[in-house]
């Protein structure tokens, strides 16, 4: 074999090397035959770079095969990636992509996440893309609403504190110094008043004794007395006293009603006003008695008839009495 010959082979397979090894660095395998490719769209692909792993459920799959513009007008500026899989695993169309960090320190890979309704995916079909936000855009995103709120905190924080330079002018600050010396003063005459109340509670600490002792014989009297009256016989007194109020309101009842002598006396007027004749008449009868006893009572030794009733007489008599 001749040295022209020899060059030539080894030139063929440096050049054969030299795209084997640049497919493998764009993520294509040239000796996978039976690789499926699918497309998803994305308008933000966050850093996705062609040579990015495919993962299904964490397991490299494949990779990111390219990364294009799409050309259709109603979706300019939109991108289309291009993945290859190295399996036969199925999944539906209805399956996500999602872009996300591989890392803290950057780099971005594609999660396939898969679903099993619907139709089966084959090679060409397009899938779902979704874009998963990085630890910082997140804290950002975050962020976003509370550094706006405390933009406008500062911004009342400093208008107040320009009101407050306002109001506080040269006098305002003397007539507040002036109060915070009277607070201070007020604050002196407390403590000299906590300190002589002090010393009162000390000299009258032997009274203060005294009167708790009485106070706790008084306590002790009133338990006792509220031991008697529950070892008495509450009960049996309440139920004779409610018998008895029940007579007496019997009693009221029959009265009301004209049953028995008072009820009758309190309902029947003919003879309230017998009663009342009777003793208008009783009360003549004792004044006759008194004024003319020798009508009534007669007494003689020599037989003499008593005198006759003789109204002129018996005038007199009053008059005279």
């Amino acid at each position: 074999m001749s040295k022209e010959l020899k060059t030539g082979i080894v030139a063929v397979v440096i050049i054969a090397l030299f795209i084997w090894g640049y497919n493998f660095l764009k993520g294509q395998n040239l000796f996978s035959a039976n690789a499926r490719h699918f497309f998803v769209e994305y308008n933000n692909i966050n850093g996705l770079n062609e040579a990015s792993s495919v993962t299904i459920n964490g397991l490299k799959v494949g990779n990111v095969e390219q990364i294009f513009f799409n050309e259709s007008p109603e979706k300019r500026g939109s991108l289309v990636v291009k993945i290859s899989l190295n399996t036969d695993f199925k999944f539906s169309k209805n399956s996500i992509a999602k872009i996300y960090s591989a890392s803290l320190m950057g780099g971005q890979n594609l999660a396939i996440i898969p679903k099993y309704d619907g139709e089966v995916a084959i090679s060409g079909d397009y899938l779902k893309g979704e874009v998963e936000s990085d630890i910082f855009s997140s804290v950002g995103e975050k962020l976003n609403p509370i550094q706006a709120k405390l933009e406008n905190v500062l911004v009342g924080a400093d208008s107040l504190l320009i009101g407050v330079n306002q109001v506080l002018n040269e006098e305002s600050r003397k007539s507040l110094n002036r109060s915070v010396l009277g607070l201070e003063k007020v604050m002196s005459d407390v403590r000299k008043t906590l300190a002589s109340v002090n010393d009162l509670i000390k000299d009258s600490k032997t009274n203060l004794n005294a009167t708790l002792t009485n106070t706790k014989k008084i306590t002790d009297n009133f338990t006792k007395v509220s031991d008697d009256l529950a070892k008495a016989n509450l009960g049996e007194s309440v139920k004779k006293l409610e018998a008895t109020l029940t007579n007496v309101n019997d009693m009221l009842a029959k009265m009301k009603s004209g049953k028995g002598t008072l009820g009758k006396l309190m309902t029947d007027e003919k003879m309230y006003t017998n009663l009342t004749n009777a003793s208008k008449e009783l009360e003549e009868l004792l004044r006759e008695m008194k004024l003319n006893p020798k009508r009534f009572v007669h007494f003689s030794l020599f037989g003499k008839k008593p005198k006759p009733y003789n109204e002129d007489n018996n005038t007199n008599n009053e008059n005279t009495k």
